[in-house]
């Protein structure tokens, strides 16, 4: 389960989430050492109502992975949080910045704009991003909460 949380007030409305300092490349490194993975879970758009969470997976690895190991591994994650309905699946290396904020852990950001590429240091990491029902985050469909959770090899 996800363990920290952030209130959302909606979609449309989103709150952002006040970061406080972007780690540099090396602090992303440190971070990184025994990380297997990070779940992140938000709220979809009010639109898709049969996908109402937006998952995203970032998989410490900097190698692009093939069709079946991508596929492989999302039906993993999809099985083991009980996530069902996957749509708009993306599954590739792409940058990722790391934010401070009043969490523990730092909040991952999967950078798209090419402006935030150009200034927020990252990593490639490959992502799975999509939309998904799950009966397993309640607090993200109920409360528009968003969360992220890092797990730790050998503890997965």
């Amino acid at each position: 389960m996800l363990k920290f949380w952030k209130k959302r007030v909606s979609m449309q409305e989103a709150k952002a989430i006040k970061t406080t300092h972007y780690l540099t490349p090396k602090e992303i490194d440190t971070l990184l050492e025994k990380v297997e993975y990070i779940l992140m879970a938000a709220p979809s758009p009010d639109t898709f109502t049969e996908a109402p969470i937006h998952f995203t997976i970032f998989l410490n690895t900097t190698q692009q992975l093939p069709e079946e190991i991508k596929d492989a591994v999302l039906e993993k994650f999809l099985t083991e949080n009980e996530i069902t309905n996957p749509i708009h699946i993306m599954s590739q290396l792409a940058p990722v910045g790391f934010a401070t904020t009043k969490q523990n852990t730092p909040m991952p950001m999967l950078l798209i704009q090419p402006q935030d590429i150009m200034s927020i240091p990252h990593k490639y990491l490959h992502v799975i991003d999509f939309l998904a029902q799950s009966s397993s985050y309640e607090e993200v469909k109920k409360d528009s909460l968003t969360g992220w959770s890092y797990v730790y090899e050998n503890e997965a």
